[in-house]
Order: structure tokens, then sequence, then C-alpha cells
């Protein structure tokens, strides 16, 4: 359990901090240009993208084990880490009640975000059971 403990925090510090730089160019230079919804939607493959290189580095870098628990549960850290991140910064940096932030949301854009999200808790299953 430790082991997935420290695997699933480092895969979400990077795709986390990745998804941050991302988010700043998105937020700067894509939504004026697009609207909110096309630049999360624009976002969203190079955010699947950048998961599966991590995940491929913390699970080549940390040697996991091939067991689809452990890497079921690494994945499992990684996405418990990145929603407390991303609703505690949707909370104090807009100033949103989570219920505000969810009704603000476009539907497209919340359902590319959810794919995108099972994908990245799932990347390390992909990424071991590709290397078998």
């Amino acid at each position: 359990m430790q082991l997935a403990v420290k695997a699933g925090t480092l895969y979400f510090a990077l795709v986390f901090a990745a998804g941050f730089i991302l988010g700043t160019i998105r937020t700067l230079w894509v939504v004026p240009r697009l609207g909110t919804r096309w630049a999360e939607v624009l976002e969203a493959p190079f955010m699947v993208l950048i998961s599966f290189l991590a995940a491929h580095w913390v699970v080549r870098r940390l040697s996991l084990p091939p067991v689809p628990r452990l890497q079921l549960s690494v994945g499992l850290v990684g996405l418990i880490c990145m929603l407390l991140a991303e609703f505690t910064l949707a909370v104090w940096i807009r100033g949103l009640a989570l219920r505000d932030y969810w009704s603000q949301r476009d539907p497209l854009a919340t359902g590319v975000y959810f794919v995108a999200l099972a994908l990245f808790a799932l990347m390390p299953v992909f990424i071991r059971n590709q290397a078998q």
C-alpha cells in the first residue's frame, strides 16, 4: 500500500503540474479566442497524453510489479489527489461552492473531463499491461 501511495502521489504531482501550466495557457490565450467549452475540450487530449507519459515514467521509475490491484491503486490514489486539488483550487481561487462550480460547467466539457479523469485513473494499468 505504501508503494501505491508513493507512486500515486508522484503520478498526480506530475500530471497536476503539467495541467497547471496547460490550464494557464488555456485560460489566458485559448479561452478568449475559442470560449471555455472548446478550450477545455481541446486541452483534454493533451492531458490524456501527459497522463500516459507520467504513468509510463512512474511505472518504470518505481519498477512497479505487474499486479493489477497495485496498478489500479496507483491510479486511484492519483485520482483522489487530483480531485482534492482541483476542488480545493476551484473553491479557493474562484470563491465558489462546489455546487456552483458544477452548475457553471459546460455539459460537453464536463463529459470530456470525466472521460479524461477515468483514463487518468486507469492509465497505470494500461501502461503495465502494455509492457507485459
